[in-house]
């Protein structure tokens, strides 16, 4: 029996998803079993070109991690929907934007001024900025357009399955491969996290909530048994998709929603804020929050009702 085809992009992201493939350890041996890699950037030498050439479709599955930040992003985004008949947004940067989608909160212009001109390190006295096409005397050189926004995998193209994560845990990603292996999966559009919260599988104690102030962790001695909020503490897993086994809470760290929104949850951001605004005591509390936008959407920002700041 013909082997299925499948493949892996790294766009807009840190790496740690194509780190965490491995980490599957022993269960690669079973994908690759049954399975070949035909493209994978950051493994095997491969050029878009040999994509292109590909039949339409001839890809099983395409998991696809990173948020889409340039012109390259997004065209290889289209072509590798072109190319299969799967495409999985991987981890949170393809599913939610993830910490990437920060970069919202300004445009282009005013990315390129800091990093170009503004910080401490830098020495650039002709005031140069990447250019999207330059001549020198070897030739023309190119760079993809850096856009404005930073999009998600699913405002770019169709999107067959969501795992999200940073990265995605490893018992979910081997959940994917052997549902991808067998054939059997989940309806189209489906998260491989599990349909409930972080919450859900925190062994943390929780008590009535009421909020009367907000504390950093370091600003706690911590029991280590005692749900964060009843210590004051903004921890994200109300609103956010469980699967990692809530691995943060477990070793004295609050969640910060890498696993994307929770079931039922359109906003994580505004779903959080409004968790916490139950349970305050006085609403001048969420006026304790230092960086919002950094607490509530350190990984959603792009995928969220927000999307960006507009900047006139």
């Amino acid at each position: 029996m013909e082997k299925l085809k499948i493949a892996f992009y790294w766009a807009a992201s840190c790496g740690g998803c194509e780190i965490a493939v491995l980490d599957v350890n022993e269960k690669i041996l079973d994908v690759v079993a049954k399975a070949d890699i035909v493209f994978w950037p950051v493994a095997i030498d491969i050029k878009y070109k040999d994509v292109e050439a590909m039949p339409d479709k001839s890809i099983d599955a395409c998991f696809f991690n990173g948020a889409i930040r340039t012109e390259e992003n997004e065209r290889i985004a289209k072509l590798l929907r072109e190319k299969s008949k799967i495409l999985v947004a991987f981890g949170s940067c393809a599913c939610d934007g993830c910490v990437k989608g920060l970069a919202n909160l300004w445009n282009k212009e005013t990315i390129f001024q800091r990093a170009y001109f503004e910080t401490p390190s830098t020495k650039n006295p002709e005031l140069v900025t990447p250019q999207t096409s330059v001549s020198v005397k070897e030739g023309e050189l190119e760079l993809p357009e850096f856009y404005d926004t930073v999009k998600t995998l699913a405002q770019t193209v169709d999107v067959d399955y969501f795992i999200s994560g940073c990265p995605p845990p490893i018992s979910c990603i081997i959940q994917v491969f052997e549902g991808f292996i067998s054939g059997n999966l989940p309806p189209k559009g489906s998260s491989f996290l599990p349909n409930k919260s972080i919450c859900d599988e925190c062994p943390r104690e929780k008590k009535e909530h009421s909020i009367t102030e907000i504390k950093r962790i370091y600003e706690i001695e911590d029991d280590f048994k005692t749900c964060f909020w009843d210590q004051q503490v903004i921890c994200m897993g109300p609103a956010t998709r469980a699967g990692c086994g809530a691995q943060c809470p477990k070793v004295n760290i609050p969640c910060t929603g890498c696993g994307g929104p929770g079931p039922r949850v359109a906003d994580q951001g505004a779903a959080m804020i409004s968790a916490m605004a139950s349970i305050a005591t006085d609403p001048s509390v969420i006026e304790q929050v230092v960086d919002p936008i950094g607490t509530f959407y350190k990984y959603s920002l792009a995928n969220s009702i927000l999307r960006r700041k507009v900047i006139k």
